[in-house]
C-alpha cells in the first residue's frame, strides 16, 4: 500500500459538494452511499454484483465481526477484503452505536463499554483502543473513532455529558490508531440537535484532528425535519478540505437532503432490507410488490432503470417469486434498490459538477410526487 489518502473538492453548488476520495484501494467519488456489509456481507448480492451497481466503497460492522467470526480470524485468513472478496475500499464503524441499542445488557463507563453478547450472552468489553485494534485486524480503509450515542430525545445535560465523553474517547482513538499510511481515522460529531453542543463537538474533533468527519447522533428517532435542521449549520463547524460523513441515513429524500447541506458520505441499510421484504426504491417512490394488483402487471419495476430486476423482469414474476418465498425475490429487488440509490448519487455528482444541483432535485421530487402509475 502506498501512503495515498486524500480528499479532492472538485466543485460546489450551494452547499452541496462533488470530489473524490483518494485510497491505495482505490477512488470514492463523492457524494457516495455506501452499502452496509454488517457480517461481511451485504445481503442477498455477490461482491461483483454490488460493485455493478456503482459502490465505490462498503460498511462492515465492527461489533458484529468482533463477536462473529472474530477480527482475530479475519487477520489470519488475510483481512476483511481477502475474506470477503471486496477489492475496493471497506469503512468499518467502531461498534459504539450497535453497543449503545443493547440497552439493559451493557455497561457505561469511562474506560469503555461492556455488554452481553446478542448471539450467546458472552461478555465482552470495548474501548477506545480495543475498537481501533478490532479495526485494525479487520484491515479497513477508513477507521471510526469509538463514540457514544444517546438515543433521542434526551435532555440536554444528558446529551452534553455523553458528548464530552465521546471527545475524550475520540483524542484516546486517534493516539490508539497510531501512523497507519494508507488508512484514515473519522471523527465523529456528536451533540444531539444543540448548536452549542454541535460546535463545541466539532472543535475538539478539529483541534484532535481526523483525516474525516462524520456527523453523528442522528437518524435515532429525532425525525427528519430535526435531523435537516442540525444539517443546516452542523457540517459548516467542520473542515472544507475533509470529507463529511452522515451515519445511518437514509432514505432518497434523506440522502438528497443531506447532499443539499453539504454532506459527502452516507450509509443505510435499508436497500437491502427493503428487498428482502418486498419493497423497490423507484424515481416514483417505493413500490409495495406484495400487493395484488402487480400479479399480471408485464412492466419493469421502473421502466428507466437498467438493473437486471428492471431488465430483464416483469413487476408480475417480481410478485410472484416474492410470494412464493424463493431467494431470488430478495436477490432482484435489493440489487434494483442498491442500483436506484447508486443512480441518485450520480445524479447529484454531475448536477452539482454542472451547477444544476437546484433543478436536478426540484425533478426529483416531481417524479416522487407523481407517485407509482397503475398499468393501462
Amino acid at each position: 500500500m502506498t501512503a495515498l489518502f486524500n480528499y479532492k473538492l472538485k466543485a460546489t453548488d450551494g452547499l452541496a459538494r462533488t470530489g473524490a476520495i483518494e485510497t491505495p484501494r482505490g477512488e470514492i467519488r463523492t457524494p457516495a452511499f455506501m452499502p452496509v456489509g454488517t457480517a461481511a456481507t451485504v445481503k442477498a448480492m455477490m461482491p461483483e454484483s454490488v460493485a455493478a451497481t456503482g459502490a465505490d466503497i462498503l460498511l462492515g460492522n465492527t461489533y458484529h465481526l468482533m463477536l462473529r467470526p472474530g477480527a482475530e480470524r479475519v487477520a489470519r485468513l488475510g483481512g476483511l477484503h481477502r475474506f470477503m472478496n471486496w477489492k475496493k475500499p471497506i469503512l468499518t464503524d467502531s461498534g459504539g452505536f450497535q453497543v449503545m441499542s443493547l440497552a439493559g445488557l451493557r455497561k457505561l463507563t469511562e474506560e469503555g463499554v461492556t455488554f452481553k453478547s446478542h448471539i450467546d450472552g458472552s461478555k465482552h468489553e470495548l474501548t477506545p483502543e480495543r475498537s481501533m485494534e478490532i479495526q485494525r485486524l479487520l484491515g479497513s480503509d477508513i477507521v471510526m473513532c469509538f463514540d457514544e450515542c444517546p438515543a433521542l430525545p434526551a435532555s440536554d445535560k444528558a446529551v452534553a455529558e455523553s458528548m464530552r465523553l465521546s471527545m475524550r474517547w475520540a483524542a484516546r482513538s486517534k493516539e490508539a490508531f497510531g501512523d497507519r499510511p494508507g488508512h484514515a481515522l473519522f471523527g465523529i460529531m456528536q451533540g444531539g440537535v444543540t448548536p452549542e453542543l454541535r460546535e463545541e463537538s466539532a472543535a475538539a474533533l478539529t483541534e484532535i484532528g481526523f483525516d474525516g468527519y462524520a456527523v453523528g447522533g442522528l437518524a435515532v428517532g429525532e425525525g427528519q425535519e430535526a435531523m435537516f435542521g442540525v444539517l443546516d449549520y452542523a457540517p459548516g463547524f467542520l473542515p472544507e478540505d475533509k470529507p463529511r460523513y452522515l451515519m445511518g441515513v437514509g432514505k432518497p429524500d434523506d440522502i438528497v437532503g443531506a447532499v443539499k447541506r453539504g454532506i459527502d458520505m452516507m450509509d443505510c441499510v435499508l436497500p437491502s432490507r427493503s428487498g428482502r421484504t418486498g419493497q423497490a426504491w423507484t424515481r416514483r417512490g417505493q413500490v409495495n410488490i406484495k400487493n395484488a394488483r402487480h400479479q399480471d402487471d408485464p412492466r419493469p419495476l421502473d421502466e428507466a432503470c437498467g438493473c437486471p430486476a428492471c431488465r430483464n423482469y416483469s413487476r408480475a414474476y417480481l410478485h410472484h417469486v416474492f410470494r412464493s418465498q424463493e431467494m431470488i425475490s430478495g436477490m432482484l429487488l435489493t440489487w434494483h434498490n442498491l442500483h436506484y440509490f447508486q443512480e441518485i448519487m450520480a445524479g447529484m455528482r454531475e448536477a452539482i459538477a454542472e451547477k444544476r444541483f437546484a433543478a436536478w432535485e426540484a425533478e426529483f421530487h416531481a417524479l416522487r410526487a407523481e407517485g407509482d402509475i397503475e398499468p393501462v
